[in-house]
C-alpha cells in the first residue's frame, strides 16, 4: 500500500506543473543555453557559434524532457554501480 502511495505521488509531482502550466502562454521552457546565447549577443554582436548542433529538438518541451531522461538514467547507472560496489562488500569478495 505504501509504495502505491509513493508512486501516486510521484506521478502527481510529475504531472501537476504540466496541467498548471498548459494554458498559460506565458511559460517558457528555456534553460541556461538560451540565456547564455543571449548573453553573449549583447555583449558582442559579431559572435558566431563554433559548432552548430546535427538536430533539435522540435520544441523546448521536449528538450528539458530529454535532458531529464538523461538525468535519470545517468543516476540509476551510478546507483547501479555503488549498489553492486556495496554487494560485493557485504559478500566479503571486495
Amino acid at each position: 500500500m505504501k509504495n502505491w502511495l509513493l508512486l501516486l505521488a510521484s506521478i502527481a509531482l510529475f504531472v501537476t506543473p504540466l496541467l498548471y502550466f498548459a494554458n498559460d502562454s506565458s511559460a517558457e521552457f528555456s534553460g541556461t543555453d538560451d540565456k547564455v546565447e543571449t548573453a553573449v549577443n549583447e555583449i558582442q554582436k559579431d559572435y558566431s557559434p563554433w559548432l552548430r548542433p546535427f538536430w533539435s529538438p522540435p520544441s523546448k518541451e521536449i528538450e528539458s524532457s530529454l535532458f531529464a531522461l538523461q538525468a535519470s538514467l545517468g543516476t540509476g547507472v551510478i546507483a547501479f554501480g555503488f549498489g553492486w560496489l556495496a554487494g560485493k562488500k557485504n559478500a566479503g569478495k571486495l
